[in-house]
């Protein structure tokens, strides 16, 4: 059997999935809690609401963390999880950014 050598780019990839799905999906998780925390307190008491949006959260965690490891390219996969993730940070922001208090 012949030995397979494994070349930095392909080590540099791999790594650089691993900090997408880490850091990129902990930053989505963070924003589609900020995000769906405001959107469900308008429905149920607030406690709830953020309590509600915490436990969904780990699924879009583990949403992300596959999509880093699924996308086509190391780019694809920071991509995926930072552009939603700054979507949704900027939809927790924008009542703040408006000057209403929620």
């Amino acid at each position: 059997m012949k030995a397979v050598r494994l070349d930095w780019r392909y080590r540099l990839g791999v790594t650089s999935r691993s900090v997408a799905a880490i850091a990129g999906g902990y930053a989505l998780a963070a924003g589609f809690t900020a995000a769906f925390s405001l959107g469900l307190a308008q429905f149920m008491p607030r406690v709830e609401a953020v309590l509600t949006a915490t436990m969904l959260a780990w699924l879009a965690y583990a949403i992300a963390a596959g999509w880093a490891f699924y996308a086509r390219t190391a780019w694809g996969a920071w991509g995926g999880t930072l552009l939603p993730a700054l979507a949704l940070g900027a939809c927790a922001m924008a009542p703040q950014w408006m000057g209403a208090t929620p």
